[in-house]
């Protein structure tokens, strides 16, 4: 059985150069079998791993939801893609240490060419971080940028 997970999640877009500061890379394919407003179900190729996660809806400030993640068969997951609703999902990740924490940077390409976003996790809707100086305007909350979104409403 497994128990309740909470993502507590900031976004932002990126303004500046984070490239030098970036300590790993992989590439991320990903698709939604299901999505609505109370619940999105994706399947994620991620490197050499593939994942089902399922995301609950988000609080009232965009901050936190429910999320259950779990590995599957690379080939499963490849399989599932093509089960999935229009709109696929295709960035590079970028991992960028700054103060005690990682942000995840994501540039997008294919129909999102040009995007990108970081994305920084917390134990807490309040915990303090840092904010280097190559992040823009937070967008925590905007559905505009949530990935289900983006899969749905290719520019």
């Amino acid at each position: 059985m497994t128990e309740n997970k909470v993502e507590i999640e900031r976004k932002f877009l990126v303004t500046g150069d984070f490239y030098p500061h970036v300590v790993k890379k992989e590439r991320i394919v990903q698709a939604y079998l299901m999505s609505s407003k109370a619940c999105t179900m994706r399947v994620r190729i991620k490197g050499e791993a593939a994942f089902i996660t399922v995301k609950g809806a988000t609080n009232d400030n965009g901050f936190s939801r429910l999320e259950f993640e779990y590995p599957v068969p690379v080939a499963d997951a490849r399989k599932m893609l093509s089960l999935a609703q229009p709109g696929l999902i295709d960035k590079e990740r970028h991992y960028v240490p700054c103060g005690d924490r990682m942000f995840e940077v994501d540039v997008f390409h294919g129909a999102h060419e040009g995007l990108v976003i970081a994305e920084l996790e917390l134990q807490s809707e309040t915990e303090p971080f840092v904010k280097p100086d190559w992040l823009g305007r937070e967008v925590t909350g905007d559905p505009q940028y949530y990935n289900s979104y983006l899969a749905a409403h290719p520019q």
